[in-house]
């Protein structure tokens, strides 16, 4: 199942997000998943007595976990609705639809640091080996959630950076109360995954982690997410056992001003040295994970400009590029680069 927040392209400002799911494969036509419950209700009025699903109106995916219920739920409403006979004005297509992020208000935000690859450019290039306990720890630290972006949210430099850099990585929502979870039940707790693009100043963040403190300013200015939350059941055949993650390549490409593209990063999911799972077991320890909580994989290897600009762009990202993360199995996401706003 495919879940998203979506609002017609030309709706009137202010326009409430509903909450949907994707009909087909290609997430080209999708349904409102309220429609989808006052028609269940229609047909069996017992539905709204019986079924806390069916008893509320269905708004965003932040109500609906708020309410207890978690994100499978909704595939009843998804699964069980049945397009009405030629125009179906339930039936809402992509391309007339603005998406928002799958989730509009996540409590708060862990992105960790798990691919080996990544970790160990960033060591290198202060001279320094992997530290030990990176090996034995899921390390993570707490990022901002007052400044989330969608798909096609325009994001740019904070003020004092020159140096504007993607992050390439996975994004997972905890849809359900969990606390002192082991590694092996971690991901029990995971109601989807989403591209997760942690924007960096680099310049800002030099500064920062020179003094043993941070990411703050360098990394609290804008996350982009989406464009949609995939089901952990969609992307369980593409995962060998004993994996840390599904097999599925990641890439990112930026289109210049100019109109030149040029992909600067590929790597795989399950190059992670630490799983979601292991990610859950370290955030839960001794602390509670709440419903609409949000992690970040980290950087897959090769996965920011600070790596491979050298040898791809030549620099980082300036108004005008366009940046555009894909995984398979997920969809893509892109950013524009704009003027910081005066």
């Amino acid at each position: 199942m495919r879940l998203a927040h979506v609002r017609e392209r030309h709706a009137p400002a202010g326009a409430p997000w509903r909450l949907a799911a994707a009909l087909d494969p290609a997430a080209t036509a999708w349904v409102d998943l309220e429609v989808s419950r006052r028609r269940a209700v229609v047909a069996d009025p017992n539905l709204a007595h019986d079924s806390a699903l069916h008893r509320v109106k269905v708004t965003t995916l932040d109500d609906h976990l708020g309410r207890g219920l978690r994100v499978e739920a909704l595939a009843k409403l998804a699964e069980g609705f049945a397009p009405r006979g030629g125009d179906d004005d339930a039936v809402l297509d992509a391309h007339g639809l603005v998406f928002g992020p799958p989730i509009l208000d996540p409590p708060s935000f862990r992105d960790f640091y798990a691919f080996e690859r990544h970790v160990r450019t960033m060591w290198e290039r202060r001279g320094q080996e992997i530290p030990e306990a990176w090996y034995r720890l899921p390390i993570f630290y707490f990022s901002n959630t007052s400044e989330l972006r969608g798909p096609g949210e325009a994001v740019w430099a904070p003020a004092g950076s020159r140096e504007l850099d993607y992050e390439l990585e996975v994004g997972a929502l905890i849809d359900t109360p969990a606390a002192n979870l082991s590694p092996e039940r971690g991901e029990s707790a995971i109601g989807g995954y989403f591209i997760l693009n942690d924007w960096s100043a680099r310049d800002l963040q030099r500064d920062e982690t020179a003094v043993r403190l941070g990411p703050a300013k360098g990394k609290d200015f804008a996350a982009s997410m989406g464009p949609w939350l995939v089901t952990p059941d969609e992307l369980a055949d593409r995962r060998a056992p004993g994996s840390s993650g599904p097999e599925l390549t990641m890439t990112a490409t930026i289109r210049t001003a100019d109109g030149r593209v040029v992909e600067t990063s590929r790597g795989t999911w399950s190059s992670a040295h630490h799983g979601f799972g292991a990610m859950v077991a370290r955030a839960s320890a001794d602390a509670r994970l709440r419903p609409g909580d949000i992690l970040g994989s980290g950087t897959v290897g090769g996965g920011c400009l600070l790596e491979v600009r050298d040898r791809t762009l030549g620099r980082y990202l300036e108004p005008g590029d366009v940046v555009t993360l894909r995984i398979d199995g997920i969809g893509e996401l892109r950013t524009p680069i704009v003027e910081r706003p005066s």
